[in-house]
């Protein structure tokens, strides 16, 4: 048996890409730390038992990669990993990784250098995500409870990204591990690179409710970081980022995701208007 492991394979991004691959009838292997009972195809993996990796792994010969989340040092945990890859045959990673770079975190980067040395492995990296505007992001949680953005990102501008349209990218370079893959490095990022006032004004016009942007300092919006349940470094590193959003080094768009799938990328404008009902008020 050939096909695509989907590691975090039940997040936001992994559950459509199964759902993608899936539709054009590419086998998966969905894993996770918490897999469904019910779902053939699920299995339990989790990076800090390496044991539970080579089950996953047996038979797939490729790979969509989602390191540990909120962490600045991922490679420890993923680079036993990748070795097995290698060693069991693995003709293509797709790892998801970011456009936005976290301060104090080289591992993150040496994991993206290591991935783009293997022939046809390639790395995504992804813009700011739309959905961290819903629920239970701690963005999306103040958006709806408060009626509230609260960024020190200032004026700053991000080409924000649905994880549909990650999805559909990564799809087009796993259905068909023949695929050319370039560089083996793609920028992914939405149509268009919008403040999180312009973000706050859209969410106005299509709901009719007031969403007000509040802006703060890094170190206020590290404290609330905290406050939601981030690791202490990992909340730090988010408000540094911010912090570079507002110098404009987040102000970037491509055509990536066109170029791969065939299809434009979705507007911000669509997704709100595809999920108002999460930020009217009750």
């Amino acid at each position: 048996m050939t096909g695509v492991l989907v590691t975090g394979g039940t997040g936001k991004t992994g559950a459509a890409l199964v759902d993608q691959l899936r539709g054009a009838g590419v086998p998966v292997r969905i894993a996770s730390r918490h897999p469904a009972t019910a779902d053939p195809d699920a299995i339990r993996f989790d990076w800090a038992d390496p044991s539970t990796h080579e089950a996953a792994l047996r038979g797939m010969d490729r790979v969509f990669l989602v390191p540990p989340v909120e962490s600045v040092d991922p490679l420890p945990l993923v680079e036993p990993f990748l070795r097995r890859a290698r060693l069991s045959g693995v003709r293509r990673v797709v790892l998801l990784g970011s456009a936005i770079v976290l301060p104090n975190a080289p591992s993150a980067l040496e994991l993206a250098a290591q991935v783009r040395a293997e022939p046809g492995w390639v790395v995504l990296r992804a813009s700011g995500f739309m959905q961290n505007f819903l629920r239970p992001h701690p963005l999306g949680e103040r958006i709806h409870r408060l009626g509230e953005i609260r960024t020190a990102a200032g004026d700053g501008k991000v080409g924000w990204i649905d994880v549909r349209d990650i999805a559909a990218s990564a799809a087009a370079l796993l259905e068909d591990p023949e695929v050319r893959a370039g560089g083996g490095d793609f920028l992914l990022t939405g149509p268009e690179s919008l403040s999180y006032g312009d973000t706050a004004k859209a969410i106005t016009v299509h709901t009719g409710r007031r969403i007000r942007v509040r802006r703060i300092e890094p170190d206020e919006q590290a404290a609330a970081y905290r406050a939601a349940g981030l690791p202490a470094g990992f909340a730090a590193a988010l408000a540094t980022v911010e912090d570079g959003i507002r110098s404009g080094r987040e102000d970037r768009v491509s055509t990536t995701v066109l170029d791969l799938t065939g299809l434009p990328p979705r507007t911000f404008a669509r997704f709100v208007s595809e999920h108002g009902n999460e930020w009217r008020a009750k």
